[in-house]
This record gives structure tokens, C-alpha cells and sequence, in this order.
């Protein structure tokens, strides 16, 4: 029997036809329908220390809720686990999710036990950093204003996180477990981050964020000035000035700009010169990074084009500081034209055995440098085969004489100086070893 595949796959029956597959399939979606349900944290498991962790399956249990069915009074609570093994993305306590109930490792004994299991944090306040919301019926903690704040939420009132309109400025609900105290460390009501922005998408994004700041952008160069509307004339974010829409580039922030303001409820975008350390792979777009030190005057010709203007694919890197560590092989940086170290204080090499440099050409201190650096052992043997000749020369001439009256005397003077100068000779002959660097060769 064949399918139809793709967009021929969606067509309609007829009035009055049936269709068994369509009839299974319905009953199934029913059945599933029927089983999701809404339920609220009210604590969950996030190490070992966690009270009779055992009972939930020892460590095996860590990412286990706690959970009430939303706004309802039980004097017992449910447990569900993760729905996915390999995502790992555990609610808040008096964060919302989806619960449902599917077979359990009891299924080779008995086909219709079943657990219940978890997907997603329900996005109530659609931000990034919590979307808490307490039991109406039975939270007594929070302040008159906080639960009239949330009672008018339910009404249909938008209740902003980081809104300044709140008067303490923080939810007042409880986001940690009060069970275990080393599972005590989100940020808890008064201490709530109400600075935490989401990020402003653009078509086609794809957009992962952590709660505090920290985020993975799957996106691309998004001006409206492309476009056939004139009304917008400029990009809403720093990476749009060169076209065309659609051009990929991937950002990936740990934290935000600490400069952004306390109105946590406004998207922003990625500011790579203030966030606290970024990287981004671009295709063609011109990123306005300041780099520290990017003087080209090492160059005699064709300098790198500046960081901030170059505009095909590069990685860039930004951080107050950057580590690269091989813990048993190379760190192997290559390119095609040039590999430019720069520094506003000084550039330190350290090697525990040897430092080679290979070139044609190298220049020390400037980059029109002429002077030659001389081969030492070359130039020591040979000056001391000259000062060596020197030396005898001198002990000739310490005995010259002079005949001023017929009779011959010694030439004071110059077996003073030829003295002296053997002397000399000799000191420089003893310390030629001591004049090669132990550390440095050239060839």
C-alpha cells in the first residue's frame, strides 16, 4: 500500500468517509490530550543531600519534582521526572510544567504501570530568569500588595518581572526548596535579579537562554533597510550594517551588559564591548568590537584589516581574559597571512626547554631594521686567531729599543702600551666563553 508524502499527505476525506487510521490516530491524540496536565513545583531534587533520596531512586532521582496540581488543595503531592534524559533544564519551585503519565521501568512485569514525567517550564511571564507564580489558594507568605499584585495578574493584568510599579520590586515568591538547604541558591524573593533581560529575536531565530543572563543566538543579519519599507532605516541590533538579511551568525553570551537597566521585563540585544565574555562566528557581518591593541606599525605592508571593519567570516572571542590550555598536546594557531600578537604592556614567553623561531627574515625592535646579528662562535674563533696574533705583536714589541746616541735604548713608550695591550688580550681571551648566550642561537 502506498503513502502520500509531504504536502500531498494533507488532504481532506470526503463527507461521510472513514477512515481507520484517522479514527486510531484521534483516539490517541485523545487519550494523550486527556492525560497532560498543569501541575506547579512545590520542591525538587537537585543533589544527593536531598532528605530520604533514596526513597526516589537514590542519585538517580536528581531533577525529580514535587508537585500540586495548579490551584488545587491536596494534602499529598506528586513526583514526576524528567521527560528528557539528555536536556537538562529543571524548574523553580512555583514554576509551572506539563505533566503526564507514560510507562515505567516496571514495564517488562506490568504493560500499564505508569509514571508520571515532565517536559518544559510553562513561559507565564515569558522571561527568561523565572516564571514562578504562587498557589493563590493556598500561599499565606507573601505581602497584601504582592497577592493582590497576583490576583490581579489572574484577572488579565500583566505582572512585569523587574517591574519598578512593584513596590518592593520582587515577586515574594518562594523559588528555592525549603526542604534542602544546599539546594538554597537562586536568587529568592527580595534578592530576585529583576535586571535579567530577554533577548530581542529577529526572524528566523533560533534563541537558547539560561536564567541568568547567559545565552546561545542561532541567527543572521536582520535590517529592515533591506527591505522595501523605508520606515525603518536602521538595525535594532550592532551586527545588521552590511546585507544581505538572511547571512548566518552565531552568538554565544555569558552574561549581560551589567550597564543594561533595571527594566527586566525590555528585551535587549548582545553588546559584545560591554557583555562579560562572548563569542561570535560570523559569515559577513562587521562587528564593532574595541580590541585593545591592534597597531599595525610592526607591518611594513598590508596590515590586517581592523577587527571592527572586516567583513567576512571570523570568530571572535571577547573576554577580560582568555586561556587556551593543552593539557597533553599542542595549541597549534595557524594562518595564511600573518599571526599578530599585540599588547599594551608586554608580550612574555616562557618555555620549559627551548623557544625556536624559523624565518628568512627576522627583525628585532623595528620593522625596517638593517643591522645583521653576529654568529658568535663564528666571529669569537676567528677574533681570537687575530688577538692571538696580536698578543705575540705585543711581545715583540715590549722589547724594541731605540738608538737616540748610537748606543741602543728601550722604546719606554711603546712597551708601556704594547704591555698594557697584552694585558688586555689576554683578560678578553680568558672570558670569550663567558660572551655567548647560553640560552639564544641563530644560524
Amino acid at each position: 500500500m502506498g503513502y502520500n508524502r509531504g504536502i500531498s499527505a494533507n488532504v481532506s476525506l470526503p463527507p461521510g468517509s472513514k477512515s481507520g487510521g484517522v479514527e486510531e490516530l484521534s483516539q490517541i491524540m485523545a487519550k494523550v490530550k486527556g492525560g497532560i496536565q498543569v501541575g506547579r513545583v512545590t520542591d525538587i531534587i537537585l543533589n544527593g543531600d536531598y532528605p530520604d533520596i533514596e526513597k526516589y531512586g537514590g542519585l538517580n532521582g536528581i531533577g525529580t519534582i514535587f508537585f500540586e496540581l495548579n490551584n488545587f488543595i491536596s494534602d499529598g503531592r506528586g513526583t514526576a521526572k524528567p521527560f528528557f534524559p539528555q536536556i537538562s533544564a529543571y524548574p523553580l519551585v512555583n514554576e509551572m510544567v506539563l505533566i503526564f503519565k507514560l510507562p515505567n521501568t516496571n514495564i517488562g512485569k506490568n504493560t500499564s504501570e505508569e509514571s508520571y514525567y515532565y517536559i518544559n517550564m510553562i513561559s507565564l511571564w515569558n522571561h527568561p530568569h523565572h516564571n514562578a507564580y504562587p498557589n493563590p489558594i493556598t500561599s499565606t507568605d507573601l505581602l497584601p500588595s504582592q497577592q493582590k499584585d497576583y490576583q490581579q495578574t489572574e484577572a488579565g493584568s500583566v505582572r512585569r518581572i523587574g517591574d519598578l510599579d512593584s513596590k518592593d520590586q520582587s515577586t515574594g515568591i518562594n523559588l528555592n526548596s525549603e526542604i534542602n538547604d544546599s539546594q538554597k541558591t537562586f536568587p529568592d524573593k527580595k534578592e530576585e535579579l529583576t535586571n535579567i533581560h530577554p533577548l530581542l529575536p529577529f526572524a528566523g531565530d533560533i534563541i537558547y537562554q539560561g536564567r541568568f543572563g547567559n545565552s546561545i543566538r542561532f541567527g543572521s543579519t536582520a535590517n529592515p533597510s533591506f527591505s522595501t519599507n523605508p520606515s525603518f532605516p536602521d538595525p535594532l541590533n550592532s551586527w545588521s550594517d552590511i546585507p544581505n538579511n538572511g547571512d548566518p551568525i552565531t552568538i554565544i553570551r555569558n552574561g549581560q551588559s551589567p550597564e543594561e537597566s533595571d527594566e527586566g521585563w525590555v528585551p535587549i540585544t548582545e553588546k559584545i564591548n560591554e557583555d562579560l565574555s562572548s563569542i561570535y562566528a560570523t559569515s559577513t557581518q562587521k562587528i564593532p568590537i574595541e580590541t585593545q591593541n591592534y597597531e599595525w606599525s610592526s607591518y611594513d605592508k598590508n596590515p590586517p584589516t581592523d577587527p571592527n571593519l572586516f567583513t567576512k567570516p571570523q570568530v571572535i572571542i571577547n573576554s577580560d581574559r582568555l586561556v587556551f590550555n593543552a593539557k597533553t598536546d599542542h595549541v597549534l594557531i595557524s594562518a595564511e597571512k600573518s599571526v599578530f600578537l599585540g599588547s599594551n604592556s608586554s608580550l612574555n614567553f616562557n618555555a620549559g626547554r627551548k623557544v625556536v623561531v624559523e624565518c628568512r627574515d627576522i627583525k628585532l625592535g623595528d620593522n625596517t631594521a638593517t643591522e645583521p646579528i653576529i654568529l658568535g662562535n663564528i666571529f669569537l674563533d676567528e677574533l681570537g686567531v687575530v688577538l692571538k696574533k696580536l698578543s705575540q705583536l705585543c711581545t715583540q714589541l715590549q722589547s724594541t729599543q731605540i738608538w737616540p746616541a748610537g748606543a741602543p735604548v728601550a722604546n719606554g713608550g711603546i712597551i708601556t702600551i704594547a704591555g698594557s695591550l697584552k694585558t688586555d688580550i689576554e683578560k678578553f681571551k680568558n672570558n670569550m666563553s663567558s660572551y655567548k648566550s647560553q640560552v639564544s642561537k641563530t644560524k
